[in-house]
């Protein structure tokens, strides 16, 4: 007898069913996927959502309408600022560095000086006055800012202040009363590096020579500029130098006004200030100096503590005034001169660093701003 073959499963017409509505099944979950995205539209933002009633009043014993809560979206101006949320929404911004945050120094630095410089541009790219420049290197420069010169080395303190070297037997006390400052700043100051554990009433153990900075402190600077020479003693100025004159002498008076002593009226290096008591006027060396008023010279010739070649008039009248760094002389001691007269030659002689005049004018020992009575 001959065998009959096996009927397939998609040959019954059951099945034929069960593959006809996972087909249709298939498609329509296709249409749906397709209408989500290309023809329904998200829900706006500004879309009220509808008020949610919760249906606590039986819980709470309060009415109905006191239990709705209305969940009403947030105003925004996003339609002003055409900004969409979904598209926009919060980011951060990467950073790929770390900043770490500077701190003050608080040690002394040094610093080679170099040819053009001066005390106020050094001070000035440190912050700090140019008097602490000349606090912290009282060796170096002895508080004569004519005295720098290039490839000296100098000290940089890290705040205003003084650099002292303890001595033997010092306290902090005493060192803040001389300094006129706070005992406890110089405590304080991490750049001293004090061990405060260790301090009992002001008293610090430390090695003799041992430099600690002062915050704020102050002293008097020491003037190396012209003493007051007049012409009833001129010899007092003996110690100034070879140009001092030895006798008493007689002769002009001035009239009390003072005309500019040079051609040139730039100023040209430093100008007056607590440690320049005085102005130094620009100029070419040779360039004509003349008496700013009438007097009797009471010094002519070199000077020490760096103002080289230097002339002192006194007026009589209690003004005297000094023209220094001059590449000539063209005046002797006890000569009378009047005012706008000839006397010598802009120069750069002793501590300068390129031709100019320093010009001092001084009242009863008092150093006068000169720009305060020039004419």
């Amino acid at each position: 007898m001959e065998k009959k073959p096996a009927l397939r499963w998609n040959e019954k017409p059951l099945a034929r069913w069960m593959a006809n509505i996972i087909a249709a099944l298939a498609v329509a979950a296709l249409v749906f996927v397709i209408w989500q995205r290309v023809v329904a539209k998200p829900r706006s933002l500004d879309t009220p959502i509808p008020t949610v009633e919760v249906k606590v009043a039986e819980k709470v014993g309060i009415s109905e309408q006191s239990a709705s809560v209305d969940l009403n979206p947030v105003a925004t101006n996003m339609e002003s600022a055409n900004v969409s949320l979904l598209e926009e929404g919060i980011s951060r911004e990467i950073k790929f560095e770390t900043i770490i945050p500077s701190r003050p120094r608080v040690d002394v630095i040094t610093y080679t000086v170099k040819q053009g410089d001066t005390l106020f541009d050094i001070a000035d790219s440190y912050g700090i006055k140019p008097e602490t420049l000349l606090w912290g290197n009282f060796e170096v420069l002895q508080d004569n800012p004519h005295l720098l010169s290039p490839d000296q080395v100098l000290n940089i303190l890290p705040t205003n202040g003084v650099y002292y070297q303890w001595h033997s037997g010092d306290n902090v006390e005493r060192i803040a009363d001389e300094f006129k400052t706070d005992a406890k700043l110089i405590l304080d100051y991490p750049g001293n590096h004090f061990d405060l554990t260790q301090i009992t009433e002001g008293k610090v153990n430390l090695e003799p020579e041992t430099w600690i900075i002062v915050p704020e402190g102050k002293r008097p600077i020491k003037d190396w500029g012209p003493p007051a020479i007049t012409r009833s003693n001129p010899a007092s100025a003996r110690y100034y130098g070879e140009g001092s004159c030895g006798s008493i002498y007689e002769g002009a008076i001035g009239n009390g006004t003072f005309v500019w002593p040079t051609a040139n009226r730039s100023i040209s290096g430093y100008n007056f200030s607590e440690i320049h008591r005085a102005i130094d006027i620009g100029g070419t060396t040779g360039d004509g100096i003349v008496a700013a008023d009438g007097g009797v010279v009471v010094f002519a010739g070199w000077s020490n503590y760096g103002y080289g070649y230097l002339i002192v008039v006194d007026h009589g009248n209690g003004y005297q005034t000094a023209y220094a760094h001059l590449s000539a002389v063209a005046v002797t001691c006890g000569q009378s001169v009047f005012q706008g007269g000839y006397i010598g030659a802009m120069g750069s002689t002793g501590n300068s660093t390129g031709p100019h005049l320093h010009y001092e004018l001084i009242y009863n020992g008092a150093k006068l701003n000169p720009l305060e009575f020039a004419r």
